[in-house]
């Protein structure tokens, strides 16, 4: 089922306690385009079917990654990417966006999705996987 867009900028924007829905756009926006250059295929694919048009189309279409980022090169390239961010406020925003994609995709795809991943991206899911 595909969330609704406003549906799920509500959702980043509690978790990530933005003043506003532009605030938690913007999140959303940067962090499904690194989530993106990450996952491949059906995976990918999915995904994207679970998400409001507008954001599917930003993971379909990714920033370009030369390889599979590890989850603290991942915060620092949002963190680039996010005017006045620090690694900090990346922290903050990847957590809020990714708890919300994980509540989309549902525990099936999110397990593929963190197969598809480096280590550790469990835990900026806000699913730390049992060892």
């Amino acid at each position: 089922m595909t969330l609704r867009r406003e549906a799920f900028l509500d959702h980043v924007k509690e978790r990530g306690e933005y003043g506003t829905v532009d605030e938690a756009e913007r999140a959303a926006r940067v962090v499904l385009a690194l989530l993106g250059a990450h996952l491949v295929g059906e995976v990918r694919a999915q995904l994207a079917a679970r998400l409001p048009e507008g954001f599917a189309l930003i993971l379909l279409n990714p920033l370009q990654s030369a390889e599979p980022l590890p989850p603290e090169r991942f915060l620092r390239a949002t963190a680039a990417w996010i005017e006045g961010a620090t690694e900090q406020t990346a922290t903050w925003d990847v957590s809020a966006v990714l708890s919300t994609v994980a509540d989309t995709a549902g525990e099936d795809l999110l397990r593929q999705i963190l197969l598809q991943l480096p280590v550790g991206y469990d835990l900026l899911f806000g699913r730390p996987q049992p060892i």
